[in-house]
């Protein structure tokens, strides 16, 4: 028999935008995993009339609260709305994409009881595209993300992201609110200064993406749009982006 997870002070709070289908998948593996919250929220930001029809099915199924917009306001927006409707007193933040491993479930339970004794915590981090470059204080797989403007490389600015994290929901009080009218980059960019200047504490996992997967069918494809300067992985731009980082990120945090 499968254990079952009851999570009631935890609120999922899912952002949206014409990817119903993977929302679908995303809630069917919470379920299929014996994940119970406290709430769920799904935080919609104008999509498509089909895929808001196809929610008003899936709300049906799954008992979320749709938060909705009549038109497109970028990421910040969507996910300050979703936000302001959570009610307890976490918040486990997924974009629609993601689908949590098997193993999400019992770690989850591990992160849960670490924030509950540490009330010092602000996150917990559960996916990311490398690994943090300073840890310490291992437990049951997690690690304290340390910080320090005297360390070396950029990479360590990385502390905040918009990848799957629990978090406090007083978290707008503690570092304002996401950045509205700009591209979702730069809204994530200024979170993880606001985030640093503030000083956040937050934990990652260090099998950074065991826990969850990142899903872009074919059908539904990422709706995040980066430029080539962004992407490109020739030698000269490649170089260039990572000065342009160092000197940028560590202007951008002293001033």
């Amino acid at each position: 028999m499968k254990n079952e997870y009851q999570f009631d002070d935890v609120t999922l709070l899912i952002t949206h935008y014409n990817r119903s289908q993977s929302l679908e998948q995303l809630l069917k593996s919470f379920t299929e995993l014996n994940c119970r919250f406290g709430d769920i929220v799904v935080s919609d930001d104008g999509s498509k009339p089909e895929h808001l029809e196809y929610l008003g099915t899936l709300k049906e199924k799954y008992n979320f609260r749709l938060i909705t917009t009549p038109q497109n306001k970028g990421l910040g927006n969507n996910i300050n709305k979703g936000q302001d409707a959570v009610k307890t007193p976490l918040t486990l933040y997924v974009q629609e994409d993601f689908t949590p491993a098997s193993v999400f479930p019992a770690s989850f339970t591990d992160a849960l009881a670490i924030m509950h004794r540490r009330p010092e915590l602000d996150v917990v981090r559960f996916y990311a595209y490398f690994e943090y470059p300073y840890l310490k204080n291992p437990e049951n797989g997690y690690y304290d993300m340390d910080f320090k403007i005297w360390k070396p490389g950029y990479r360590k600015f990385y502390a905040y992201s918009d990848h799957p994290h629990l978090r406090r929901s007083n978290f707008f009080g503690r570092f304002g609110r996401y950045a509205e009218g700009e591209k979702g980059d730069v809204t994530e960019y200024r979170m993880m200064m606001s985030f640093l200047k503030n000083r956040g504490k937050a934990m990652f996992y260090k099998d950074f993406q065991g826990l969850f997967f990142q899903k872009n069918s074919e059908s539904e494809p990422s709706t995040m749009k980066r430029n080539v300067w962004r992407e490109s992985d020739q030698l000269i731009l490649t170089g260039m982006r990572h000065l342009y980082r160092h000197l940028k990120f560590n202007f951008d945090y002293l001033t």
